[in-house]
């Protein structure tokens, strides 16, 4: 995985330095001897080269020296600005110098990302724990979506299943009414008739010399909902006294009674309260 970065590198530099060299000779070959030339484009090659190689020896320690770095960023931007000029001076391919005269700056940039994978680069062992870490998460994740589809498939089941009870609910309500009110049809055809009428109101009354009570069918019909009408008998007996009368039926005997034994005796004895008002005066003696 090393070679991956390192070797574009090398060879982006080697590239970069042969070309440098050569323009350097080239260029100043002509104004000067060709010996000095060539110790120009060593010295440019031989700085940047030098300062490469303490930024690499830096880079193994675990180290960073700004003053190195900007020494070797000089020297690239150094063999640059040659490639540039010549580009520009040159007569003829000027625009083929120019296109390589990037080639020192490509090389460090590369140098740069190399160090940048070397801080960055992690053990087998460490990337293994990575993967194993992914790997869990990703099962971990698809645990819990199987979870949820499986809750809303079930959820869904439910739903359908309380509907289709409701519906059977209203059917059987639907059929109950409809006997009812077949049977009250009945009732009324036989009330009204004449001599079913007589022979109803003779067993349902005593019958007196010259009163015949008239025989009255049930009331069937909507009827007001059980929290809207009073559960309490006229007059209803007050907390206090209600504590009195459960505290003395509770304790009449030994062991005092259970509250199903105590309500049932109460209910026996012709008082009359409702379950909610009887059991918290339960709660409140007991």
């Amino acid at each position: 995985m090393r070679a991956k970065t390192v070797l574009p590198a090398v060879a982006m530099t080697a590239v970069s330095m042969v070309l440098t060299l050569a323009v350097v000779v080239m260029w100043l070959g002509t104004a000067m001897p060709w010996p000095i030339a060539l110790v120009v484009g060593l010295g440019i090659d031989g700085g940047w080269l030098a300062t490469l190689a303490y930024e690499r020896r830096l880079a193994a320690q675990g180290d960073h020296n700004r003053t190195v770095t900007a020494v070797g960023w000089s020297f690239g931007i150094l063999a640059t600005a040659v490639l540039v000029a010549h580009a520009l001076t040159a007569e003829h391919s000027a625009g083929a110098w120019l296109a390589v005269a990037w080639l020192p700056i490509a090389a460090k940039a590369l140098w740069l990302v190399h160090g940048l994978w070397e801080r960055t680069a992690l053990t087998p062992v460490a990337l293994d724990a990575i993967r194993g870490i992914q790997q869990e998460a990703r099962d971990e994740a698809a645990v819990a979506r199987a979870r949820l589809r499986a809750e809303a498939a079930t959820e869904e089941t439910r739903l359908t299943a309380v509907t289709q009870a409701g519906a059977r609910v209203a059917r059987v309500q639907t059929r109950t009414a409809q006997t009812l009110s077949s049977a009250w049809s009945t009732l009324e055809t036989a009330r009204a008739g004449e001599e079913t009428g007589r022979a109803l109101t003779s067993v349902t009354a005593r019958v007196t010399p010259g009163v015949t009570p008239r025989w009255e069918l049930p009331v069937w019909g909507p009827t007001e909902p059980l929290a809207a009408r009073s559960l309490e008998a006229v007059p209803a007996l007050t907390n206090d006294a209600l504590d009195v009368i459960v505290d003395e039926i509770r304790t009449s005997e030994t062991p005092a009674l259970s509250y199903r034994e105590m309500a049932a005796r109460f209910r026996a004895a012709g008082h009359s309260a409702s379950e909610v008002r009887l059991r918290a005066a339960w709660k409140r003696v007991a």
